[in-house]
């Protein structure tokens, strides 16, 4: 029986379902998806529909992530802020035409039920970006910092290479788990397509969302899977997602 993390999706059901075969799934397997299901390729509540079936199969935990609590507001209330609409939201919006009222009650509800984290037997978390809490993130407050927080990550990126496992110097959040798998920052702003591990935190994000691959970890053996750049996979969708994203990462790389 396999662990795997899976990282954000973004609308991404080609690449999802090409990460899957190459994964070899089994209904024994375990899987943990680190959120960030929707918003981006034209496909969103089509992963949706496909992770809830998928969770008949097989033992899956689909952590929230900042996009899905978007994606749930207005589902829930209509609300569609010109922020989420300008990072995937109209996409999104755009993909459940044709879905009735009803299909899309069944959708809230799945947004409605996600963990916010996943902490597992072996005290490894699950986030989808971050926490501050020095107790833990049970104790974080206000809870979204969950799904928006990158100080974790920045923080262990920044510090990995310099210290070691219980050194004066090892941060205190990251003493509090075995490991930690998070998304939310795509390692394609760090010039890679591939998970990056910093100390004790594993990234899956490896940039789907544009210019990257979906990404998987096998969390027992650290063995990596990956789809085709996802953007090969929706080539007529290129350009309204590629121009914004090579803006957004020019802009990142100048606050190095």
């Amino acid at each position: 029986m396999r662990t795997i993390a899976i990282g954000d999706i973004h609308g991404g059901l080609k690449a999802l379902k090409q990460l899957l075969d190459k994964i070899g799934l089994t209904s024994k397997d375990r899987l943990i998806f680190l959120g960030d299901y929707v918003d981006g390729w034209s496909e969103s509540a089509q992963v949706i529909e496909f992770l809830i079936e998928l969770s008949e199969k097989n033992y899956c935990v689909f952590i929230k992530g900042n996009h899905d609590a978007w994606c749930e507001d207005w589902l829930r209330a209509g609300l569609s802020p010109g922020v989420w609409l300008a990072h995937g939201g109209q996409e999104t919006i755009e993909s459940y035409q044709g879905f009735t009222n009803e299909e899309k009650k069944v959708h809230l509800k799945f947004f409605e039920s996600m963990p916010m984290c996943h902490v597992d037997d072996e005290n490894k978390l699950f986030i989808h970006a971050g926490f501050t809490s020095e107790d833990g993130v049970f104790n974080e407050f206000p809870r979204e910092n969950l799904f928006r927080d990158r100080t974790l990550w920045d923080m262990a990126f920044t510090m990995d290479k310099r210290v070691e496992e219980h050194a004066h110097l090892y941060p205190n959040r990251l003493k509090l788990y075995k490991e930690i798998y998070i998304g939310h920052t795509p390692t394609v702003r760090y010039d890679s397509d591939l998970p990056i591990k910093a100390i004790n935190v594993w990234n899956v994000d490896t940039g789907a969302a544009f210019s990257g691959k979906l990404s998987a970890i096998d969390i027992d053996t650290k063995e990596i899977f990956q789809s085709d750049e996802v953007m090969t996979l929706y080539p007529d969708e290129i350009g309204r997602n590629q121009v914004s994203y090579k803006n957004r990462i020019i802009n990142f790389k100048r606050r190095l």
